[in-house]
């Protein structure tokens, strides 16, 4: 599966917006410099709670059963930004495709780009690789973009290397009582 330079930038934002907490204006903006989200104007409560919502509704993408109900969920988020597709080059990158509309807000902004983004995984037939972190306290999103698409945890360096240092730890405790 060969995914663009833009597409992968939009599917960290969509994971990093389902991961975030975003609990005030001041998280919303760090997001928002975090990633460099072009357009983002003057953030107030209404984008904060537009955001939200739009994070939920990616939310029940990752939750999606199967192929038809995400690609379901993704064409409603879509349309609702009212996609405008258009090539552009500013503030220095190349030339690349926005999906949102001229003075689209924020949320728009998102439901429109990483919509868009996650609907190219959709339409590839890998609409599995949109998944959750198996480790027991966690849940964190991620996108699989492993070869084999054997991924289960968010990160092989937090979650996982904890699992596999208590699954081993466990092993010895077992060796030492028998």
């Amino acid at each position: 599966m060969l995914i663009n330079h833009d597409t992968r930038l939009s599917l960290e934002i969509v994971t990093d917006l389902l991961n975030a907490p975003l609990a005030d204006l001041a998280q919303l903006r760090g997001f928002v410099a975090r990633h460099d989200i072009s357009g983002a104007r003057t953030l107030d409560e209404a984008d904060l709670a537009a955001v939200r919502a739009v994070r939920d509704r990616f939310a029940q993408v990752f939750a999606a059963p199967d192929t038809r109900a995400a690609a379901a969920l993704v064409n409603d988020l879509v349309a609702s930004a009212g996609t405008t597709p258009q090539l552009t080059d500013h503030d220095g990158y190349d030339w690349h495709v926005h999906y949102f509309a001229p003075g689209a807000t924020l949320a728009e902004h998102l439901a429109a780009d990483c919509g868009m983004a996650v609907a190219f995984l959709v339409a590839d037939g890998e609409h599995q690789r949109l998944r959750r972190c198996t480790a027991p306290d966690c849940g964190r999103a991620f996108v699989d973009l492993s070869r084999n698409r054997s991924r289960r945890y968010c990160s092989s360096r937090t979650c996982g290397n904890r699992l596999h240092v208590a699954a081993y730890r466990a092993r010895q405790r077992e060796l030492t009582i028998e």
